[in-house]
């Protein structure tokens, strides 16, 4: 009965992935020329190339068989195994031979397995044997090592060789029974671990040679995935899980990487060293069966055709980082120039990378410095949660190793491992240090190379990396007396030397005035915040979340509200300071803030979809700014070196980015630039630059569904000629008629309105040559795809 099981089984899979709906013959062959080409160069390299591996999402199988599917969930080994013997078949009748090197196909099940991917710490009992979907960070990986498959001996007495086979207890053939030549299964004959050792006679007592040029090895990798830092529950430690890769799959992930992984979750029988488990406590790993490397952006933002709109049209706004401002932790009075340049921060400048091999950084890094009970955690909290990628750590708590990256050992097998820190992990994000002057003297010595080249060198313990730490540090800390001094110079307040101050673009001395008014303003701003309630309850906006969009207006109707970018500030302190606002009757949101989730969209927009370009006249205003700004340096002020120009221009840029320019212009750009360094060193504003780039000219008006004046003139279509350029000229003539008519499609749809992927050229029938169309418009940032809908945004 079995193995009429086992041959129903490979017959089913055979037939499925003969089907012509997704054409897996195709992807097998593929997947063996591929191969073929990998081994030819990595012939040339003398390194290992693993074994032909062809990918096939689990949604596809549901599609085609459910029933089967299911049975694959929860009984993965044994199906993979038919799965990948009918491939194997299929292989052999489009490239006979290609197994001559006893080289297989195998199967990759692209996830996620169930409805969405799980976490490390959702993996339990009632997972095991099962296929599972797990995302998570890379935090320890360990060396390549081969693994023994199958050991020839030579015994020179009897001039005859013997074979070993090996298996342990990673293996996925463990357990399962025994197939025969004929490819049937053998009730009797269950495959078990087997002994580690080689042998040395035979069994009429002959020495045995070994012939490791002739025996079978398979490359194994040890990785601990550990899950996202965002998506631990508060006040508990991240759980973690070990992956077990072989032939192909090593080697593919770094310290620091987000992964997805599908594999088998399975309890080890035995330890690393050979040692059976005594008290019922198994160690439990996964099998991975196929990888795939997630984006550094794991922010799960959906933007909607109406959340474009929205940003284009609230882009316009001459006071557009004022508004960011004010609508970033709205929670906190005051601080609006240091508001602003977080705000600037999350956006971050241009990362170039030169010819020459030369990087220069992108991110900004700020510090903070200034008497307590000035607000700077809840600032470093607010970056935290506006951020997509963020990683907090406090100066005391944490180490020189546990920020960059550390060689530890493994108890099980005492081999060295890298351990990558916060920084590495918070690459492409942000890292937010707590007081940063507790932290000991050769940890901060550390974070030097992280700041300023953005890397990681580790060269201990025989192993030498270089790291990625590609990441913003936000800082704060408290002066050398407790209070800030104001009688002593700025550096004998902070305490921090000069190599590390350089290092930050913007350094704010945050003072506790004395003033009746300010006060005043405080202790008013504070109790609205905890006095006023929504109408379920919770607090104002002191919350920073978006529970308190207004409900007091029973005239708007709950469409609108549903669409409103904005919520009521509820929280103004001061009556001089509405009265300072109600100036501007012309722009109902004058004193009105972004609602938290729509700001999150528009800075993650503005960072990952604008790349400006300096113009000339933005040069020549940078370089005379730096030239001014040299000229003021005296003991009051921190030293202006170098380092302070390339501020300029990465604050610049971000600027640009808040008004989603292409350009840099020298007004509002670099003036805005300028003001934010002259305020954080001397503590100062320029009032010109302030109203020139605030109230020079009328703003457009934004209304709460996020259509301004401007957005009722006909909207002006790009030229053909600027699509053109997402386009690649090099491919055949069948694909350029199909991105012709994709293109010309696209032109069709209004700027911020969507279509369907299936309603692009319906009648073509390879689908993934419209795909790659799409997708090579997404990437020069014209269209724009979301759960299965292409949206044009240029």
């Amino acid at each position: 009965m079995a193995n009429e099981a086992y041959a129903d089984l490979l017959s089913r899979y055979e037939d499925l992935l003969r089907g012509e709906r997704y054409d897996f013959e195709e992807r097998i062959t593929t997947s063996l020329d591929d191969y073929v080409q990998r081994s030819r160069d990595s012939k040339k390299q003398s390194t290992g190339w693993g074994c032909p591996r062809v990918r096939i999402s689990m949604s596809e199988l549901r599609s085609l068989d459910p029933e089967l599917s299911n049975r694959l969930r929860n009984d993965p080994l044994r199906h993979l195994r038919a799965l990948e013997a009918a491939s194997h078949n299929i292989a052999s009748e489009s490239r006979p031979g290609y197994d001559k090197e006893n080289v297989k196909v195998k199967v990759a099940l692209a996830g996620p397995v169930s409805a969405a991917a799980s976490s490390p710490r959702q993996l339990s009992s009632s997972s095991l044997r099962h296929l599972v979907c797990v995302e998570g960070v890379a935090t320890k990986v360990s060396a390549i090592k081969p693994k023994v498959v199958k050991s020839i001996h030579f015994v020179p007495n009897t001039k005859q060789h013997h074979t070993r086979e090996y298996v342990d207890a990673t293996d996925p053939q463990l357990g399962l029974q025994a197939i025969d030549g004929s490819g049937r299964e053998l009730p009797d004959r269950i495959i078990n671990i087997t002994t580690s050792v080689y042998p040395t006679k035979d069994n009429d007592g002959n020495q045995m040679e070994t012939e490791f040029g002739l025996s079978e090895y398979k490359d194994h990798q040890t990785i601990t995935l550990q899950e996202m830092p965002e998506k631990a529950p508060m006040g508990q430690l991240p759980r973690s899980v070990d992956l077990m890769l072989d032939h192909d799959l090593v080697d593919r992930i770094k310290p620091g990487d987000r992964v997805q992984i599908v594999g088998v979750y399975r309890a080890l029988a035995t330890s690393a060293n050979g040692q059976s488990s005594s008290s019922g406590v198994f160690k439990t790993v996964v099998l991975v069966n196929s990888i795939q490397i997630l984006g550094r952006d794991i922010s799960h933002l959906s933007f909607s055709s109406n959340d474009v709109h929205a940003i284009r049209s609230l882009s316009k706004r001459k006071d557009i980082l004022s508004v960011l401002g004010r609508s970033f932790a709205p929670s906190i009075h005051g601080h609006e120039m240091i508001k602003k340049a977080l705000c600037l921060q999350q956006l971050s400048g241009c990362e170039k990378n030169l010819e020459n091999g030369t990087h220069l950084r992108g991110d900004i890094n700020v510090l903070m410095v200034g008497d307590p009970s000035t607000a700077k955690s809840q600032l470093l909290r607010s970056s935290m949660s506006v951020a997509p990628l963020a990683v907090s750590t406090t100066g005391k708590g944490s180490s020189g190793v546990g920020l960059t990256a550390a060689v530890t050992s493994d108890p099980d097998t005492k081999e060295r491992r890298l351990e990558a820190g916060a920084m590495v992990l918070a690459d492409r994000g942000l890292v937010c240090v707590d007081e940063f002057d507790k932290m000991g003297e050769n940890d901060r010595v550390a974070i030097h190379e992280a700041m300023e080249q953005q890397t990681v060198t580790i060269a201990k313990a025989g192993i030498h990396a270089s790291l990625n730490a590609r990441c913003s540090v936000l800082a704060a800390a408290n002066p050398v007396y407790g209070q800030y001094d104001r009688k002593r110079r700025i550096q004998e307040n902070i305490g921090l030397p000069d190599s590390l101050l350089s290092r930050f673009d913007l350094l704010f001395v945050v003072l506790d005035q004395i003033d009746s008014d300010t006060d005043r303003k405080i202790a008013t701003h504070v109790i609205r915040g905890h006095r006023y309630r929504t109408g379920n309850g919770s607090n104002g906006y002191d919350s920073d979340d978006d529970m308190n969009v207004d409900s007091d207006d029973e005239n708007e109707n709950d469409e609108e509200k549903v669409h409103s970018i904005w919520q009521r500030s509820n929280n103004v302190a001061d009556t001089d300071y509405a009265l300072s606002q109600a100036h501007d009757d012309a722009d109902p949101h004058s004193s009105d803030i972004l609602q938290h989730e729509f700001l999150r969209k528009y800075l993650h927009f503005a960072k990952t979809r604008i790349n400006p370009t300096l113009t000339e006249a933005a040069r020549e205003a940078i370089a005379t700014g730096y030239a001014e700004i040299r000229s003021r340096q005296d003991d009051r002020t921190l030293p202006i070196t170098a380092r302070s120009l390339e501020t300029v221009i990465r604050l610049a840029s971000a600027h640009a980015k808040a008004r989603l320019s292409h350009t840099v212009e020298a007004e509002p750009d670099v003036s805005t630039a300028m003001n934010i360094l002259g305020f954080a060193l001397y503590h100062e504003t320029n009032p010109e630059a302030v109203q020139s780039t605030e109230s020079k000219t009328k703003r457009p008006q934004v209304s709460d569904d996020g259509e301004s004046d401007d957005d009722l003139s006909p909207i002006k279509r790009p030229r053909h000629e600027d699509i053109d350029e997402g386009i690649d000229d090099k491919e055949n003539k069948g694909i350029d008629s199909i991105k012709q008519r994709v293109k010309e499609q696209i032109l069709t749809i209004d700027e911020a309105d969507e279509i369907p992927m299936s309603e692009l050229c319906p009648d073509i029938t390879d689908r993934n040559v419209v795909h790659s169309v799409v997708a090579e418009f997404e990437r020069k940032n014209v269209v724009m795809v979301s759960d299965g809908m292409v949206m044009r945004i240029s």
